[in-house]
């Protein structure tokens, strides 16, 4: 039964989200990990948002398999359309010569291969499965846009969300920075294989972007999870996901290059 709960991410399913700038809606954004009786994945993510003349519209794709309980990566493909210049991203993780080799905006880039190395898409789904086992610490390396980034997370506590799909019971989740001007927070539900209900972004203590759940649908049953481990609040932590609000006047002013990190941060 404790396999089943950390395995129960990788349970087909779909998950559809609204995305926000404070008042303002800019679009959707879905999820779709199709089933497979091969043991190769292949998880599809795509989004649409816009506001004004601005618009960003991408489609992300990523494959891999699991081996012994761990998610590896095979390849990643990210094509981005919209205001400004369009671009590709492809990454193929090729476990065999120890090179991963990748391609960002028509420039090509070989690394060396590292295990327990992601794409942007599916660390997503390792990141659920290591909350369902409450392996710690929770910090993963992924591939982006030729460099290979560290993200750190941590657990604060148990909270209940009311959004517009529902009340879902979650454990909060923040990323770990070294400075408080940008925050992320996201709230997960245990009982649908800690799926993403919401996630709020904080840029010095003003603008929030809000991504949250609009429908999800597993082709199966979920097992039942066992207790989340709580890391509780870093003594550098700031509430400002309970205690700030966006001004709808200043959140009118967005220029392109905030809209394309609020798309980067629905994509991650």
């Amino acid at each position: 039964m404790e396999q089943a709960a950390i395995l129960s991410p990788l349970t087909a399913h779909t998950a559809s989200y609204k995305v926000f700038y404070g008042s303002f809606e800019l679009g959707v954004a879905n999820y779709r990990l199709p089933a497979t009786d091969s043991g190769f994945y292949s998880y599809h993510f795509d989004s649409d948002v816009s506001l004004l003349m601005l618009s960003d519209q991408r489609h992300l794709k990523s494959e891999f398999t699991l081996e012994n309980g761990k998610l590896v990566p095979f390849r990643y493909i990210q094509e981005r359309t919209g205001t400004g210049s369009d671009y590709t991203e492809q990454t193929a993780f090729v476990k065999g010569q120890q090179f991963i080799h990748t391609i960002y905006k028509q420039e090509a880039l070989k690394l060396p291969y590292q295990e327990k190395v992601f794409d942007p898409l599916m660390v997503q789904l390792q990141f659920r499965m290591d909350l369902a086992a409450n392996i710690r610490p929770l910090d993963y390396k992924m591939v982006k846009e030729k460099e290979i980034d560290d993200y750190q997370f941590r657990v604060l506590g148990k909270e209940k969300v009311t959004i517009e799909s529902g009340t879902y019971d979650t454990v909060k989740v923040e990323v770990v920075r070294d400075s408080t001007k940008r925050q992320t927070f996201f709230w997960m539900a245990p009982t649908l294989a800690y799926l993403p209900v919401r996630l709020s972004h904080f840029s010095k203590g003003s603008k929030q972007l809000d991504i949250q759940l609009a429908r999800y649908q597993f082709e199966q049953p979920l097992p039942p999870m066992t207790p989340t481990l709580i890391d509780g609040p870093n003594k550098q932590s700031s509430t400002a996901a309970d205690e700030l609000d966006t001004d709808p006047e200043t959140s009118a002013q967005i220029t392109e290059s905030e809209l394309d990190e609020i798309k980067q941060l629905a994509e991650d």
